[in-house]
Parts: structure tokens; C-alpha cells; sequence
């Protein structure tokens, strides 16, 4: 859910802004031991707006949770969806707004 304070003047979220960049919502499950039983492994999913296909914002928090955590990565797995394409903008007339 969209809070009041997500959303910038203009009504634009920064979440829709990232879209309109290139963004995609992006999907991992990151599969690691656990550093009390490395024998268990356990499956942690991850979700965030990142750019395909170098995914710098994943990168970024693998590289925090290698260097700060203890449960070491066995793999992960990556699923990308860009929800807005190019052919789905399109200019518009005029904007109606409804009180």
C-alpha cells in the first residue's frame, strides 16, 4: 500500500519514477546455510526495483550480506519483469481529476 508520504509533489511515487527509468521489480531467492546448522539450508526471498540485466542494486545487498551476515550464499536465483514497456506509454490530452 501507497502511504502520503511515498508519494512526491506531482504525485509521482518513487517507485512508479523508477519504472519510468527502466527499472523492473526484481525477485530473488537467495538459498544459504544457516551459521548455527551448516549442514540446514534455509531460503530467503528478496524483492526490490533493479535494472536488468546487471542488477546493481541486488549486487549491492549480496555484497552487504556476505560481508555483514554469517549464513554464506549456496545460490541464488533471479526472476526480472520490467511492468512498464515503451509501447505502453503514450501521450495523453488532457488530465480529469475526480474530488
Amino acid at each position: 500500500m501507497v502511504s502520503k508520504d511515498d508519494v512526491r509533489p506531482g504525485g509521482v511515487t518513487d517507485d512508479f519514477r523508477k519504472q519510468v527509468l527502466g527499472y523492473g521489480l526484481t525477485t530473488a531467492e537467495i538459498l544459504y546455510r544457516r551459521p548455527d546448522r551448516q549442514w540446514l539450508l534455509q531460503s530467503y526471498v528478496w524483492q526490490n526495483y533493479d535494472m536488468f540485466p546487471k542488477f546493481p542494486v541486488l549486487c549491492d545487498f549480496l555484497a552487504f550480506w556476505e560481508k555483514q551476515l554469517d549464513g554464506p550464499l549456496v545460490s541464488v536465483t533471479v526472476a526480472h519483469s520490467r511492468l512498464i514497456k515503451p509501447a505502453e506509454l503514450r501521450a495523453v490530452d488532457g488530465v480529469f481529476r475526480l474530488h
